[in-house]
C-alpha cells in the first residue's frame, strides 16, 4: 500500500520546519517547482469569510514587496480549505540560532547585516507595509546576509476577535514601547525592533536583557538597554533607533545613508506608513488599488532629499539622529541597497551604476592582508614542521598523517551529509544520533578520495626526493624537502578540500585576534626546533625498521666526474 502524500493545494509537503501563534511552516514543492516555505494558517487566524477577504487584501499588498533582503511571497490562496501563504525558502538558520551556534556577528559584517536588514525593512514600507514583528527568530542568515520574513502577515492575525486566545503578537524585548503602551505601531516602531535585533546580532544578547515579560517589558519602556560590544560608531546609530520616543528615532533613509555612506546614488523617498484609527488592518484599503500602485512606481521620480549646505559630508549621525521633526536633518544621501528587478527605475533614466551590485556591494568583504599573512605565516610553519616530523621518523610521521588525513576527510564528508539533510527537512532531535550512526560509513567511503589524495601527495614528495638526490644532499635535507612537498600536496591535491575546511575552521579563528595566532605560531615553532634538535642530535629514526630505504646505495658526490 503505498504512503499517503500529504499536500496543502498544488504543493507537496516534504518537511515540518517551523511552528508559531499564526501556523506551521512546512517546506513544500510544487510539481515541477522549486522548494517554497508554506505557512498553513491555523483557523482562529482567518476565520470566516471576513477574516479571509482582509486576509485576501493583506496578500494584494505584500505580494507587491520585492528585495532580495525578504522572502517574497510567491504565491497564497485565502479562500482554500487550508489557507496557505508559500514564500520563497531560504536554506538558513534564523538569526537567533546563528548566533548561538556560531556566536556574534562582528566588523564589516554587523555593518553589512545591519545595512542589508534595514534595505530589507524599506522595501516593506515602500509598498505601505508595516513588519511589526521585526525580531532574531524573523531573520533568516543566508549565509552572512539577513533574509526578513514574516513581513506584515503580523497584523493579519491583530483581531480584537481573537484576544481571547491570550496570545501575545510579537516578542516583549522587540516590541517599541509604544505599542507595549496600547498605542499604534508606525514605521519608528519597526526601526526600534530593527535597532534591538542589531543589537542582538552584534552582542548576542537581548538588549533589553532576559527574565520575566513583565521586567522585559518595563525596561523598553523606559529605555533601559545594554549595548555593550557594538562598535563605538554603530553603537551611537542603534541607541538613537532606540529612543522611547518615536518622534527622536532616525527614519530608514537616514539610517540607510549612514551605513553606505561611500556610495553615491540617492535613495527612494519612502513614504510615511498610515497608522490613524482607521488603519484596522496592516495597510489601508486605499493602497491596495490602483492610486497606490501609481505612487509606488511615482515615487522613484521624485528629487533626492535636499542636503544643508553647511553640514560638512562626515558629520557624526547625532546630529541625524536628533533632528526635530519640523525641520529633518538627513545625512547625505546613499542609493537603495536593492536595486531589484520590481523596485522600478530610479531618479535619472538610463543612469547606470558604476558598477555591478554583486560585485560592489553583495561580494564578502575582503579579508584584511595583515590577517592573511598571519594564516600564510601559521599554515607555512605548520607545514615546516610536518617536514621537521617526516625528519625525525618518517615511517611513525608518515603513519599518524594518513590516519589524521583519513579522519579529515571522513569527518568533513559527514559534517557535508548532515548539513545537507537540514536544509531538506530541518533541524530534528536526533540529528546528534544520526551523525554518530552514520560515522563508520563516512568512514569507509572516504577512503577513495584519502587513498587518491595521499598517492598524488606522495608522488610528489617523492619527486623532490629525486631531486634533492640529484643535487647529492643529505638525508634529513631530502626527507625534510620531501616532507614539506607532501604537506603541501596535502592541502592543494585532489580531494585536499576536505582537508583544508577543517583545518581552516581552526586556523582562521586564530588568525584573527593577534594573541591567539601569536601563541599558536609559538607552540608550531617551538614544536619544529624540538624536532630538528632531535634530528642533529640522534640522526633520522627509521622505527620499526633497522636501517633506511636504499641503504646500499650512496648519493653522487659532487657535479660531473671527467674522464
Amino acid at each position: 500500500m503505498s504512503p499517503v502524500v500529504r499536500r496543502v493545494g498544488d504543493y507537496t509537503l516534504l518537511s515540518k520546519i517551523g511552528e508559531g501563534g499564526m501556523g506551521v511552516v512546512h517546506l513544500a514543492r510544487r510539481e515541477g517547482g522549486q522548494r517554497v516555505a508554506l505557512k498553513v494558517l491555523r483557523p482562529h487566524i482567518v476565520g470566516d469569510d471576513e477574516g479571509r477577504a482582509r486576509f485576501a487584501r493583506e496578500i494584494s499588498s505584500l505580494q507587491r514587496i520585492r528585495s532580495r533582503w525578504v522572502a517574497e511571497i510567491v504565491d497564497a490562496d485565502p479562500w482554500a480549505e487550508v489557507p496557505y501563504v508559500a514564500t520563497r525558502y531560504v536554506p538558513g538558520l534564523s538569526l537567533h540560532d546563528h548566533v548561538i551556534e556560531e556566536g556574534a556577528i562582528e566588523g564589516r559584517n554587523l555593518t553589512w547585516f545591519a545595512g542589508c536588514l534595514a534595505e530589507g525593512l524599506a522595501s516593506v514600507h515602500e509598498v505601505g507595509v508595516l513588519h511589526r514583528d521585526v525580531k532574531p527568530s524573523n531573520v533568516l542568515m543566508e549565509g552572512r546576509t539577513p533574509i526578513l520574513i514574516d513581513f506584515g502577515l503580523a497584523r493579519v492575525a491583530d483581531d480584537p476577535k481573537l484576544t481571547h486566545t491570550g496570545w501575545l503578537l510579537g516578542t516583549p524585548g522587540y516590541l517599541a514601547p509604544e505599542i507595549l503602551c496600547g498605542d499604534d505601531a508606525t514605521a519608528a516602531s519597526d526601526i526600534h525592533s530593527w535597532a534591538a535585533t542589531v543589537a542582538y546580532a552584534g552582542t548576542g544578547n537581548p538588549p533589553f536583557g532576559r527574565g520575566p515579560s513583565m521586567a522585559v517589558m518595563d525596561r523598553v519602556r523606559r529605555g533601559e538597554h545594554d549595548l555593550s560590544g557594538l562598535p563605538y560608531d554603530l553603537r551611537q546609530l542603534v541607541e538613537a533607533a532606540l529612543d522611547p520616543q518615536p518622534s527622536q528615532r532616525p527614519d530608514l533613509e537616514s539610517i540607510l545613508a549612514w551605513l553606505r555612506p561611500q556610495t553615491t546614488q540617492p535613495h527612494p523617498v519612502v513614504p510615511p506608513v498610515p497608522t490613524g484609527p482607521e488603519d484596522i488592518f496592516t495597510i489601508p484599503l486605499a493602497l491596495a488599488g490602483a492610486q497606490a500602485a501609481e505612487a509606488a512606481t511615482d515615487r522613484f521620480t521624485e528629487p533626492p532629499t535636499q542636503r544643508l549646505p553647511e553640514d560638512p559630508p562626515t558629520r557624526p549621525y547625532t546630529e541625524v539622529a536628533r533632528a526635530e521633526p519640523p525641520r529633518p536633518v538627513v545625512a547625505p544621501p546613499a542609493p537603495v541597497l536593492n536595486p531589484g528587478p520590481a523596485s522600478g527605475p530610479f531618479p535619472a533614466p538610463g543612469q547606470q551604476w558604476e558598477q555591478d551590485w554583486d560585485e560592489r556591494v553583495a561580494a564578502p568583504p575582503p579579508t584584511p592582508l595583515v590577517e592573511r599573512l598571519r594564516r600564510g605565516t601559521l599554515l607555512l610553519g605548520a607545514a615546516a614542521t610536518l617536514g621537521a616530523a617526516l625528519t625525525a621518523a618518517p615511517w611513525v610521521a608518515c603513519s599518524v598523517i594518513f590516519v589524521a588525513v583519513w579522519l579529515l576527510r571522513s569527518g568533513s564528508l559527514a559534517a557535508s551529509a548532515a548539513g545537507g539533510r537540514r536544509l531538506r527537512r530541518g533541524r530534528k532531535w536526533y540529528d546528534g544520533a544520526q551523525f554518530l550512526l552514520g560515522a563508520p560509513w563516512d568512514l569507509v567511503r572516504s577512503i577513495p578520495g584519502t587513498l587518491i589524495l595521499l598517492l598524488w601527495s606522495a608522488g610528489l614528495g617523492v619527486a623532490g626526493a629525486l631531486v634533492c638526490y640529484a643535487v647529492a644532499a643529505s638525508v634529513s635535507t631530502t626527507l625534510f624537502v620531501s616532507g614539506l612537498v607532501f604537506a603541501v600536496s596535502l592541502w592543494w591535491g585532489p580531494g585536499g578540500t576536505r582537508v583544508r575546511g577543517p583545518v581552516s575552521r581552526v586556523v582562521v579563528p586564530i588568525s584573527r585576534n593577534i594573541g591567539p595566532w601569536l601563541v599558536a605560531v609559538v607552540a608550531v615553532v617551538a614544536l619544529g626546533a624540538l624536532l630538528a634538535l632531535r634530528v642533529s642530535g640522534s640522526g633520522v629514526s627509521w622505527a620499526p625498521d633497522d636501517q633506511r630505504p636504499f641503504a646500499g646505495f650512496t648519493p653522487p658526490t659532487s657535479g660531473i666526474t671527467g674522464r
